[in-house]
């Protein structure tokens, strides 16, 4: 599991480093189709059926399209913030999951400990965004934290991911609220990359995204990652764990997943870690850590 979230964490760095040879809703359709590909042969070699006839059919095509927004919001907003901020903003979905559930879902209601953890999870949004700059007299930043002001342009791509992540926790309350919690594991995630392939295909084309030239190797290889190792093995590798292992011991591991991408996007892309930075990362792990104590 800890491999995994280091794995889940380089994802947003992986989609940066491919920018510069192929756009970002490119890498999209081409992850979403590579990893449905792979996902079919998967199925078949477990003999597990995609197509069935189980009433899923309606709710899993509205979490395709949720999930196909997400990603149209994730890919957009990585060309206008920094992979490490973006992790942070993507990883408050569970933070969204658990304030959403507390509403929609019997049985999900928040403990005075969950709120305290989304009070202290969304402190750490708030600082992530820049309110230390916010505050400070005449647009200027206090001393020592010039580095980490974030210009207009940032907050529209710390926006899209924040979106991203509202529209991922919609995608979960669908599956938990809807026949799509009985379907199997690998069922839902069809629905889920063959809705996104189109949703993905038009916004390429709407923000006018083509592919440059033949990407360089680099380039493609952080595709491959997204499609082949991220999306085509690890999420079976998920699976395969939930089904041997505690579901909510599994998740705990989880929170280590914005922690590694924070030091992916610093190691890999040289992002900026100053203190504002890093106090509100560990903020938003804490409130994840709160929200998912049992009740």
């Amino acid at each position: 599991m800890i491999f995994l979230s280091l794995s889940w964490g380089l994802n947003q760095v992986a989609i940066k480093a491919a920018v510069p040879d192929i756009p970002p809703l490119v890498q999209g359709v081409i992850r979403s189709a590579g990893a449905l590909l792979m996902l079919f042969a998967w199925s078949r070699a477990r003999g597990v059926r995609l197509f069935v006839r189980d009433g899923s059919l309606g709710p899993g095509l509205l979490a395709g399209i949720l999930f196909g927004c997400e990603f149209v919001m994730i890919y957009r907003g990585l060309l206008l913030t920094s992979a490490s901020r973006g992790t942070i903003f993507l990883y408050t979905a569970p933070l969204f999951v658990a304030l959403g559930g507390s509403f929609l879902l019997p049985g999900e209601r928040l403990g005075r400990l969950q709120w305290f953890g989304l009070v202290t999870a969304f402190l750490g949004v708030v600082v992530a965004i820049g309110a230390p700059h916010l505050l400070a007299p005449s647009g200027l930043a206090p001393a020592g934290t010039a580095a980490a002001a974030p210009t207009e342009i940032t907050l529209l791509g710390d926006a899209l991911l924040l979106a991203s992540a509202v529209f991922w926790a919609s995608t979960t309350l669908v599956i938990k609220g809807t026949r799509l919690v009985h379907a199997a594991p690998e069922q839902t995630l069809f629905y889920q990359l063959a809705a996104s392939i189109p949703i993905l295909g038009v916004a390429a084309l709407w923000f006018g995204e083509v592919l440059p030239g033949i990407p360089r190797a680099a380039a493609a290889g952080w595709l491959a990652y997204q499609t082949i190792w991220v999306v085509g093995i690890t999420y079976g590798l998920w699976f395969a764990l939930v089904k041997h292992y505690s579901a909510s011991r599994l998740s705990a591991f989880t929170f280590l997943t914005p922690l590694f991408g924070v030091l992916a996007g610093h190691v890999v892309l040289g992002d900026a870690i100053d203190w504002p930075f890093a106090v509100a990362a560990a903020l938003v792990v804490t409130g994840l850590v709160l929200v998912n104590r049992p009740r």
